[in-house]
């Protein structure tokens, strides 16, 4: 583990092998209750990251009259979110309906108190022990199984108890997708087809280097010899062969010499691209061993052919047409909407920030690639409302929140990453997107009738991010954390320094801080008794830490697990949330367990909008086509309730949200 880089620990515990199919779900049909009368319909929204601060003042400034007409014969209202107001989790609240103690999603990373290490919080890869060896080859005898990580029922289910028919499109947390007959298609937390959260490739005959805390994209340097580049792409590895090698596919790109255009020859196919083009999908065929291939995904965008090469490929996603891993209920959804509509993006998170953040794609290039997302995304909604006639239809949109991470300082001339020229251009990227929201919910609402209850919802709103903070450095700093070796302080991941005999308390994950508690964690120190009291000093001195540079708090709230979960699983958690101050959010390197020497750091990154801070500072918005009981303490799992209760269902005891119909 002591080598591992930040692109290794993205597939860390992740999805195991690519040739996993699904696996206890073979024969489940769609039961769409065809002889079901229609009633009532309930339509929901999911834009993420939705910041009620600035739909308030567009709607005032009169740039979003959708949504402004909804406030004044529906419901415009915050929206508490999760604690802490992370996308997976919040996501969770409003599936589950009820807080992370029932549902177990505390963060987009959770730490396995066994061995210390992080891993990614939705679901798990439990590999199979049994194989046969055949020459060369490795057969399994088993199927490798993945988990859902998420507690409880999900809404659909309850609905489905009912007999009330679902389409779930693109929800986060639901890889791989729950067991059920509703139609539903995977969202955040599903991987691309080499099970990551997305590495792109980039070819280049001018040398250049990724950022590795970053991580997120391979580089391949290339030579142009008689006007012919040679490359190939990497492809998932091999589970058949004993070193798991990864697998490829290789291709030629033959370069005009006089004309910015270029051919690419790739497994018995032709692609012509411009300068400046984006390919369309592109199938690709992966060999694993006789008779045994996998198929994926992927789009070429030739930023330049002279005077030098330069060409991006887009993460490998899985095919919707022949998908290897399980990414919709029913397995032939995902099919059914590719004879339908074509391929699409299947990746959980399809923008590729990465590659804007490393300065692989520009601003521009970014934002046409995130826009075609948007508008595939919104042609497979368009084709099922157009069949909707009872139940539920949820949508969701990432564009919302991808883009107020990446653009928030084109906003913000107070940011460090504000640059004036790019400004003039990109700066209302922002306000662009909650536009396009608004024409999207103008022509939602043109398809409802008086059976039809429209809601809108977002899981969390945006702060600007200017500072980083070292947790893992505060908590050695004030005697909480212990080092093996000071002298090589700062040299390793995943909390590999730490003297564990010593140390009270350590931090991973974005918001997480747990208590190295005897008889849970593997070296645990704190006893049960004196944990609380721990937990309070900690809370207390986090508060009081203060930024030197602002002058401002580091963290606004500190909430204490055993105050804000309720559950079967809040003790599996971590023992306390730290609530940043707007501005302040936790480093990189803390979400990864490494203890710097600095306590702060000014973020200069392109990534420069967040919501990893205190719950107070973050809620979404709650929008109706109907007036609802809306008050200031409404959350996300009073959503679910209400969605449950105007469908004419009750909500299951676990379920902690109120309707307010």
């Amino acid at each position: 583990m002591a080598g591992m880089t930040r692109r290794q620990f993205v597939r860390l515990q992740l999805y195991g092998s690519a040739w996993v199919a699904l696996d206890g779900m073979l024969g489940l049909a769609c039961s769409r209750n065809a002889h079901r009368e229609p009633g009532t319909r309930v339509i929901v929204l999911g834009l993420d990251g939705m910041d009620p601060g600035i739909v308030g003042r567009m709607m005032r400034e009169g740039k979003l009259p959708t949504f402004a007409k909804l406030a004044r014969v529906g419901t415009f209202s915050k929206l508490g979110t999760s604690t802490p107001p992370q996308s997976p989790v919040a996501w969770s609240n409003f599936i589950a309906g009820t807080n992370p103690g029932g549902h177990g999603i505390f963060d987009f990373i959770h730490r396995d108190p066994a061995t210390y290490l992080p891993y990614l919080s939705t679901s798990r890869t439990e590999p199979s022990q049994r194989s046969l060896k055949l020459g060369d080859y490795i057969v399994p005898l088993a199927r490798d199984r993945i988990r859902d990580l998420r507690r409880g029922r999900a809404f659909w289910d309850v609905l489905q108890e009912h007999e009330i028919p679902a389409t779930v499109l693109k929800i986060p947390s639901n890889f791989p997708p729950t067991a059920t007959r509703q139609r539903t298609l995977s969202g955040m937390g599903t991987p691309d087809l080499l099970g990551s959260y997305g590495i792109f490739s980039y070819f280049s005959d001018q040398p250049f280097e990724l950022d590795p805390e970053i991580g997120g994209g391979r580089v391949q340097e290339v030579a142009i010899e008689g006007q012919t580049v040679r490359a190939s792409l990497v492809g998932p590895r091999n589970p058949f062969r004993k070193e798991r090698p990864s697998s490829r596919v290789d291709f030629t790109v033959f370069v005009d010499p006089g004309y910015p255009v270029a051919k690419i020859e790739l497994q018995g196919r032709e692609i012509l691209l411009n300068q400046g083009e984006w390919s369309p999908w592109v199938r690709l065929s992966f060999h694993m061993m006789p008779g045994v291939r996998l198929s994926g995904i992927c789009q070429f965008y030739l930023k330049q052919v002279h005077p030098h090469f330069k060409l991006y490929v887009s993460p490998i996603h899985i095919d919707p047409a022949d998908p290897t891993l399980p990414i919709s209920t029913p397995g032939d959804y995902a099919q059914e909407l590719s004879r339908r509509l074509g391929p699409f993006h299947t990746k959980g998170l399809p923008a590729d920030t990465k590659a804007l953040d490393h300065g692989v794609l520009d601003e521009g290039e970014f934002l046409a690639s995130d826009e075609a997302i948007l508008q595939e995304s919104l042609g497979i909604f368009e084709y099922e409302l157009g069949r909707f006639d009872a139940g539920l239809l949820y949508f969701y949109v990432s564009s919302t929140d991808q883009r107020s991470h990446m653009f928030w300082r084109l906003a913000d001339p107070r940011h460090p990453a504000y640059d004036p020229a790019l400004a003039q251009r990109f700066g209302s990227t922002i306000e662009d997107v909650y536009r396009e929201m608004d024409r999207l919910l103008d022509r939602t609402l043109a398809r409802t009738d008086r059976r039809t209850l429209l809601v809108v919802l977002s899981d969390h709103g945006f702060t600007p991010y200017y500072r980083s903070f070292h947790l893992n450095c505060w908590l050695k700093e004030n005697g909480f954390l212990q080092l093996l070796d000071e002298k090589k302080r700062g040299e390793k991941e995943f909390l590999q320094e730490a003297d564990w005999t010593r140390t009270r308390a350590y931090a991973l994950g974005f918001n997480g801080l747990y208590i190295n508690q005897r008889g849970r964690e593997a070296a645990g120190i704190v006893s049960v008794s004196r944990k609380p009291a721990l937990v309070d000093e900690i809370a207390s001195k986090l508060e009081g830490a203060t930024d030197p540079l602002t002058g401002q708090p580091a963290v606004l709230k500190c909430y204490k697990a055993r105050e804000c979960y309720s559950g079967a699983h809040r003790d599996a958690g971590p023992d306390l949330i730290v609530g940043y101050n707007r501005g302040c959010r936790a480093s990189w390197q803390t979400a990864l367990g490494k203890i710097p020497h600095a306590l702060f750091e000014t973020n200069g990154k392109k990534w420069s909008g967040d919501h990893c801070m205190a719950a107070d500072l973050l809620p979404g918005i709650l929008v109706s086509n109907r007036p609802l009981k809306a008050h200031p303490g409404v959350r996300l799992e009073d959503v679910t309730a209400t969605i449950l209760a105007a469908l004419g269902v009750p909500s299951p005891p676990e379920y902690t949200g109120r309707s307010l119909l």
